[in-house]
């Protein structure tokens, strides 16, 4: 919704988060999109709403609270942005088993505890997993009864260069660091090094080595209190919970019958194989560049209302996988650079993206005096090149 922003534009002043741009609750979100429904979608006469519905295909979906089914003609194209739905706690089944007796709930219900469990074992080392130990922490709960099972380490976008509006020097400072940084690495380690050095990517453990990177935002401050849990265990994935025992891959962890097992362990980000984005009759929601999905996914609605052919649109925005192990970051910043190139031949699309405050970078135009933005300009520029050039080298390498 570009026309209608969330929040206030306020910058935190306590917790984690501080001197950074306020992060929404899910009240406030799901307040949200009901203000954008009823306030905007329904009264404009070109919206019909259909909640508490499943779509079957070819037009056609029913309640599933009522015997009622519905038909649509679609006079153009089904949006289908079930295509990459991922897996959650909430919704998933546990990927492991669990013996009876044993306490384990999905991510979100220990804020509904109403016991004080002697003991939290948090499952996943994603940013689910990641949330839930910050979540703990910031209430109280003692670190030293907190035990991380983390499968796989990862590395973790520092929230200082992802921030807009009046900190938008420091986001296009992270943009040349990166640039620079892909022009000179020697290989994909080196990379990540380089950028762990500038504070641009973090770990929460400086002595091992991630292997994955999912794009998750961290602050600082969130880091400082992951590294407060020290009974971390990396013993690949869980198996299965018993009465007294975690079965893992690589071996076994004692557990009590008064732990409460916090389940972050599902598939989150999907990865199905690739297809067209667009097509006749059909446009399969997928990402073309990293991150930012309000920004490319409405900068889809807007490619299929100003280019006409199917194959064009396809041409300009080729859709990329979800990234998940370190050097998918590099492909995916590779295809992100193709992807700007092309649509820069669009003046419709290049208005729209300089326009748009879904674009983190809108704005920018008005720094054009600030030092840092006028330095970070100038690196993008003689870096660049090398930068597309030497990410293809790397990702050549074994």
């Amino acid at each position: 919704m570009s026309s209608v922003p969330l929040g206030q534009d306020a910058i935190d002043v306590a917790g984690t988060n501080a001197g950074y741009h306020e992060l929404a609750g899910a009240d406030e979100i799901r307040a949200y999109y009901g203000h954008v429904m009823q306030r905007h979608f329904l009264p404009s006469g070109r919206v019909r709403y259909f909640p508490n519905c499943d779509y079957l295909g070819d037009g056609r979906f029913v309640s599933t609270l009522a015997q009622t089914s519905y038909s649509v003609q679609v006079r153009k194209k089904v949006v289908d942005t079930t295509y990459l739905e991922g897996a959650i706690p909430a919704t998933s089944a546990l990927p492991f088993e669990v013996a009876d007796g044993v306490r384990c709930v999905p991510a979100g219900e220990i804020a509904r505890l109403t016991d004080r469990p002697e003991r939290f074992v948090v499952i996943g080392g994603g940013k689910t997993a990641l949330d839930g130990c910050v979540w703990l922490l910031e209430r109280g709960v003692p670190a030293s009864t907190i035990q991380w099972i983390r499968p796989r380490e990862a590395w973790w976008a520092n929230r200082q260069f992802h921030q807009t509006r009046s900190m938008l020097p420091d986001f296009y400072r992270g943009i040349a660091i990166r640039v620079e940084a892909m022009a000179q690495a020697t290989s994909v380690r080196d990379l990540y090094a380089r950028l762990e050095a500038e504070g641009v990517f973090l770990r929460i453990d400086p002595e091992v080595e991630p292997t994955m990177y999912r794009g998750a935002v961290v602050s600082e401050a969130e880091l400082a209190l992951m590294r407060q849990i020290e009974d971390v265990v990396r013993l690949g994935h869980v198996q299965r919970i018993e009465r007294n025992e975690i079965v893992l891959e690589r071996g076994r962890v004692p557990t009590t019958a008064q732990t409460v097992h916090v389940h972050c362990a599902a598939v989150g980000l999907a990865k199905p194989a690739r297809r067209p984005i667009f097509e006749p009759g059909r446009v399969t929601v997928q990402p073309f560049m990293l991150g930012y999905a309000c920004y490319q996914f409405a900068m889809l609605g807007v490619l299929e209302a100003t280019v006409e052919s199917d194959e064009e649109k396809n041409r300009v925005c080729p859709p990329i996988g979800y990234w998940d192990a370190t050097a998918d970051y590099l492909s995916a910043f590779l295809a992100a650079l193709a992807n700007d190139r092309a649509r820069a031949a669009y003046p419709a699309l290049v208005s729209w993206a300089k326009a748009t405050r879904l674009n983190p970078l809108s704005g920018i135009e008005l720094f054009g005096d600030d030092p840092s933005v006028m330095d970070s300009r100038e690196r993008i520029k003689r870096f660049g090149t090398a930068a597309a050039s030497n990410l293809v080298t790397l990702l050549g390498r074994p």
